[in-house]
């Protein structure tokens, strides 16, 4: 009864950030959830529908396919923050990682047959936090590297950059957080919880990657398929990646970034392929690709 009251309440509040501060949830699986506004939950089930209904079972189509669909979401950042760790479910805004995030999880649902909400917000517990639990701030993974190596550990996901022509490796720390943690609210006036992200951060970090000049070559491009994850690797200290989104391919052949743009404001195609895009960056050095598993 109490679920059956939940849901009405919804569907009945319209959506506005002053209520989605206050529309939290409680499922098996998780402790705690926090909702951008009840129209999260009809929009990802009609995504959900769409997709069973697409025929589609290729996840990379899949991811695609989805991606095109939230084209236009607005971008906004640190939609996750909060004063304690929940699990957000926010659709109608995000940033480059929330993107591939919810990417994930509407393709995992879709591949699973399943056309409900609840099935997208386990599928982003299992993707956002370590070992797939959802537990206080460290326990949700922050560095790319991590989050690549930990879902790949769990069959969710498979790096194919040490397979792509050209690929070389990179070693460094990925440890910026504990460095800078004046730039993090949950960080600022914890130091118990800055020696909780220290303990999982990175250091003498091999991982590979493809030089940015490599990415107008031929075997490259064939090697890349529509709906690979991508993240751009950073020379920033301390960091890995700047920036994630998925690899689009045009008729031509060539690789475009879809992304939750910064600088755009939204969810979009960027307009020039992938190595133009990259052509006169100064600090975004080159790529990491990785796919879903089916």
């Amino acid at each position: 009864m109490k679920q059956l009251f939940f849901l009405i309440a919804l569907l009945l509040f319209a959506c506005s950030p002053r209520q989605a501060s206050q529309h939290q949830a409680q499922a098996a699986t998780i402790t705690q959830m926090r909702f951008h506004c009840s129209a999260d939950t009809i929009l990802i089930n009609d995504l959900l529908r769409q997709g069973n209904d697409s025929g589609l079972a290729d996840a990379n189509a899949l991811v695609e396919f989805y991606a095109r669909r939230l084209l236009g979401t607005p971008y906004v950042a640190h939609t996750l923050e909060a004063d304690e760790e929940v699990l957000t479910i926010n659709i109608h805004e995000l940033d480059c990682l929330t993107f591939i995030e919810t990417l994930y999880a509407l393709t995992r649902a879709t591949l699973a047959g399943r056309y409900s909400w609840r099935d997208y917000a386990d599928n982003i517990e299992n993707v956002r936090y370590r070992g797939g639990v959802m537990g206080d701030y460290s326990s949700r993974i922050h560095y790319m590297s991590e989050w690549i190596i930990d879902n790949h550990m769990r069959g969710n996901l498979v790096e194919v950059t040490p397979d792509l022509p050209h690929a070389t490796h990179m070693v460094k720390n990925i440890d910026y957080m504990t460095h800078n943690p004046g730039q993090y609210r949950q960080l600022k006036n914890d130091t118990a919880m800055v020696e909780k992200i220290r303990k999982h951060e990175l250091r003498n970090h091999r991982f590979p990657y493809l030089k940015r000049s490599w990415l107008n070559d031929k075997a490259v491009k064939a090697a890349l398929r529509s709906g690979d994850f991508v993240s751009l690797v950073t020379r920033a200290e301390g960091l890995d990646v700047s920036h994630n989104g998925i690899i689009v391919i045009d008729d031509k052949g060539d690789p475009y970034l879809l992304d939750a743009s910064m600088s755009g404001g939204k969810v979009m195609l960027e307009s020039k392929p992938l190595f133009k895009y990259l052509e006169h960056s100064k600090n975004n050095i080159g790529i990491r690709v990785y796919r879903m598993m089916q």
